[in-house]
């Protein structure tokens, strides 16, 4: 890392030479990293002097003593050990996403590493997810700390553990069916007005509508106005493996969830598996205009740093909600005229 410092003016130099002075006695008393000095002529001296240009710092070891900040060091010491225990190959991962293992003891984090190891494409073959052992590391373990499992398998196998979901990675059975409500937003979609339907059929059944409207929660239906070519996918939560279905690639995916960091942790998530999605109503201004009658405490937030996923100003929201007291707006409290038309324009703009 390179850090800039700033250098004297000419003027400050003629008329502040005490301070310059000072200036530049401080940088050379630096014994942290390498301050790197340039020869600079002013008009008012008679010999180049060496003035301090930027600061060098070799090592993240070295950037944390250069912050002078013992919560600061006290990570990068936690960190350095932390990485002498697990394999290099996902040292990076976790100097980049802190948050995977600031909550998690070392062993946990150290276990962890070893499951992602051990775990392959399709192993389970069929059989339910508590059949896995790796490591004498059971099923539990992968249910605690599926999060960390999964970005440690994504660095080994390029995404796809996250893409395609944890259970289907594997080929284990599901054990859990989850079901969704699907409702056409315009007559003559669909043979019904609303039905359930279990997630897993919906990578296999392609729906009959340009559009798909996927919302958070199935509570929020009152909501959705008529909209031509359009079917609302409501309910899925955290289940969105059923979004890497190939026949969606070829629709316009809409994405309205909560505003917290879940509902943009699952935003992101529906992206990493179609990169297309658009969000609706997931803006800081939303949350400006409504949050300070209807924000609410989000009891457990999600990691501290934003997922992939996620563009530079939702990354942005994602920080400013998770340090809010009442950082959660959720989305069937909206005024209805307001999800109206945003859902409508949302469907013009895509017509």
């Amino acid at each position: 890392m390179l850090v800039p410092i700033g250098r004297p003016t000419a003027t400050e130099f003629t008329n502040e030479t005490s301070r310059v002075r000072a200036h530049m006695e401080d940088w050379r008393a630096v014994t942290v990293g390498e301050v790197v000095a340039e020869p600079v002529r002013f008009r008012s001296g008679a010999e180049p002097v060496m003035v301090p240009t930027h600061w060098s710092l070799a090592s993240a070891a070295e950037w944390a003593d250069a912050s002078n900040d013992i919560a600061i060091q006290g990570e990068q010491a936690e960190l350095s050990q932390l990485l002498e225990a697990i394999p290099p190959i996902f040292h990076r991962l976790l100097v980049r996403q802190r948050g995977l293992w600031r909550t998690r003891s070392r062993e946990e984090v150290v276990q962890a590493t070893a499951l992602a190891l051990g775990l392959e494409p399709g192993m389970a073959a069929g059989r339910p997810m508590r059949s896995i052992a790796v490591a004498g590391i059971d099923s539990k373990f992968m249910e605690r700390h599926g999060a960390l499992v999964t970005a440690l398998l994504d660095v080994r196998f390029e995404g796809q553990a996250s893409k395609q979901g944890i259970v289907r990675f594997l080929d284990a059975a599901d054990e859990g069916e989850h079901w969704l409500l699907v409702a056409p937003l315009s007559q003559g979609l669909l043979p019904f007005a609303r039905q359930r339907v279990r997630a897993r059929e919906l990578v296999e059944v392609p729906l009959p509508a340009g559009r798909i409207l996927v919302v958070e929660n199935d509570r929020c239906l009152h909501l959705l106005p008529p909209m031509p070519d359009t079917i609302a996918v409501l309910g899925a939560g955290l289940n969105l493996a059923w979004l890497s279905a190939p026949w969606l690639r070829e629709r316009d995916i809409g994405y309205w969830g909560d505003l917290d960091t879940w509902g943009l942790q699952m935003l992101a998530q529906a992206r990493r598996l179609q990169p297309k999605v658009e969000a609706i109503l997931m803006n800081h201004a939303v949350f400006e205009a409504h949050g300070s009658n209807s924000a609410v405490c989000e009891d457990t937030p999600a990691l501290p740093e934003p997922p992939d996923g996620l563009n530079q100003e939702e990354q942005a929201l994602y920080c400013h909600l998770r340090g809010l007291f009442k950082g959660r707006l959720e989305q069937e409290f909206l005024p209805a005229a307001e999800v109206a038309n945003a859902l409508t324009k949302w469907g013009y703009s895509n017509g």
